[in-house]
């Protein structure tokens, strides 16, 4: 098939090289400027374009890239991490439509930080969907293909996008071949009910921020689903700002009383804290500013995580 590539972030970038090496045939380019995490940038979607020899554009305003992929036609599109919402004249431009790759199992967790929120809330797995985009909607539109990665507390954000990153170019390419052989196919159609959906929000570095006053569990959960690539859960103690990067919870039948922040046990690799309800050990931390580790901080019995 003749397939345009739209959007930014490397999981697009193995997606569009994964498409190529089937022998299927890319068009065009058209991506923006990165985010902070992304790990290939436009320069990187520009050099494959001149690799493949197919034209390429910049631009996070689709209303202004219109022209561009008129003059490159294609059979369908890719689109992920777009920052715009595409409107219904650019889907129209494709006569399969445009697929899109989304980590929530829709209608459940369309949006924004989803693989964050379902960690949050204490999900069992979280979905990838491979989803026909309509427009001017956002995550809604036939599913085509779709996948599960199961998670629980102790499950760090980093490893649903690794996961995402390995699977998302094989099941592009699965619903792609789906569709050529098949135009009409549909795995699913998305529920238009309201009461069936879930809208999740941006996430912003501020809301990593811990409340000792919750749940060691509940912490934990804030931890993980705050992780690399992202900012980082964190806290204060003595005056300076510590990241958490790794933590469990502590199995024990000792009953305490303490305020919550309240360090309980110094052992040499971690330390444990007293939570709202239940101890969390703290394994690996940093200080925002240094980047230095544990060694470096004077922990005692008598302080309190802030």
């Amino acid at each position: 098939m003749k397939i345009a590539i739209i959007g930014r972030n490397e999981i697009l970038f193995e997606t569009a090289k994964n498409l190529h090496a089937q022998g299927h045939n890319i068009t065009c380019i058209l991506t923006a400027k990165e985010a902070p995490e992304y790990k290939r940038k436009s320069k990187d979607f520009q050099a494959l374009a001149l690799k493949w020899n197919i034209p390429f554009a910049q631009g996070a305003r689709i209303g202004r890239q219109i022209k561009f992929l008129q003059k490159q036609p294609a059979d369908i599109a890719v689109s992920i991490n777009y920052p715009g919402i595409l409107p219904q004249p650019v889907i129209n431009l494709f006569p399969y439509g445009v697929l899109n790759a989304h980590g929530g199992d829709l209608p459940r967790y369309r949006g924004n930080a989803c693989q964050a929120w379902a960690i949050l809330n204490g999900e069992k797995k979280i979905g990838l969907c491979i989803h026909k985009m309509i427009g001017g909607e956002l995550d809604s539109g036939d599913i085509i293909a779709r996948d599960y990665f199961p998670i629980d507390h102790n499950t760090k954000i980093g490893e649903i996008w690794a996961w995402m990153r390995r699977q998302i170019p094989n099941l592009m390419l699965r619903a792609i071949e789906k569709l050529s052989r098949d135009p009409h196919f549909i795995l699913e159609r998305q529920s238009r009910k309201v009461e069936e959906a879930l809208r999740c929000y941006p996430r912003k570095p501020e809301d990593g921020r811990i409340e000792w006053k919750k749940s060691a569990l509940d912490v934990l959960r804030l931890v993980n689903a705050s992780n690399k690539p992202y900012a980082g859960a964190f806290c204060e103690f003595e005056g300076h700002r510590l990241i958490i990067w790794d933590a469990e919870l502590v199995k024990s039948q000792e009953k305490i009383c303490a305020v919550p922040g309240q360090i309980t046990k110094i052992e040499r690799g971690f330390v444990e804290v007293a939570c709202g309800s239940g101890i969390l050990r703290i394994k690996e931390f940093e200080k925002a500013s240094t980047e230095k580790h544990q060694s470096s901080l004077n922990f005692s019995l008598r302080k309190r995580f802030h």
